[in-house]
Formats: C-alpha cells, structure tokens, sequence
C-alpha cells in the first residue's frame, strides 16, 4: 500500500521534472484523501484567511498498487497546473475558469506530460469502473 510519504516523493519526482519554473509560493501540502468513485483530484486553501496553505488531494483508492503509477502522476500534475496557473496559490490567476478551452491538457503537453496524459485516459476508460465495482463498499 502506497502512503502520503510516498506521495510527497512522487510529487517532488513530478515537481523537478515538469515543473522546474513553478516557484511554490505558500506551503502545499500533497496527501492521500477519501475514497472516490468520481473525483481524481481535487486543490483547495486551507481555512487560514491570511497566507494560507494550499492542499492537494489524492484519491484513496490511488493509495493501491494495482492503480498503475501513471494515473497517479497525471492526476498529481493535473492538480500542479492549477497551482502554477494561480487556483487556490499565490501565483497570479491566469484564467477565469480552471478548465476552459482545456488550458491544462494544453499545459500538461507543453509540459512533457503528452503520453502520461494519453495513458491515464486509456486505463481509466478500461479499468476505472470495474476497479470502482471490485472495490467501492457503500
């Protein structure tokens, strides 16, 4: 079983590969959160209202090894471009909107994240809903 450990150094490997000229402005916290069936991902501030931390979420279900680590990267990457892009950082904000005119998919290939992107996708379209039956317990 993965842990928030490991996380932290995937996000690190991820951080220092693709996104060398993100300066992380605020702490950013990366853990492993809730299992769900729907939401790979998700960033948000923390509840302090001055200089606040940011927080990156990772599905549960992310924390099995039989989830390839890709989709992991991806998601985690998905989320980075929020931050670089000024959702929920300091970092100014580009866009109004968080995913119109698909400005992450277009910053994940400008980043080198193309082929990642396109396997999260095609495992996800194969894999995710059986996965999903196998092992979500209501």
């Amino acid at each position: 079983m993965r842990d928030d450990k490991w996380l932290k150094n995937l996000a690190k490997r991820v951080l220092q590969r693709y996104f060398p000229d993100v300066e992380i402005k605020n702490n950013l916290f990366i853990r492993f959160g809730r299992f769900n069936k729907q939401r790979l991902g998700t960033i948000k501030f923390g509840r302090r209202k001055e200089d606040p931390n940011t927080f990156i979420t990772i599905n549960g279900f992310f924390k099995d090894e039989n989830i390839p680590e890709f989709v992991i990267t991806a998601t985690l990457a998905h989320e980075l471009v929020h931050y670089s892009q000024g959702f929920f950082s300091p970092h100014p904000q580009l866009h109004r909107y968080p995913h119109r005119g698909s400005v992450v998919n277009r910053e994940l290939t400008e980043r080198g994240l193309d082929d990642i992107l396109k396997l999260q996708k095609e495992w996800l379209k194969k894999n995710w809903a059986d996965y999903i039956k196998k092992n979500y317990y209501v």
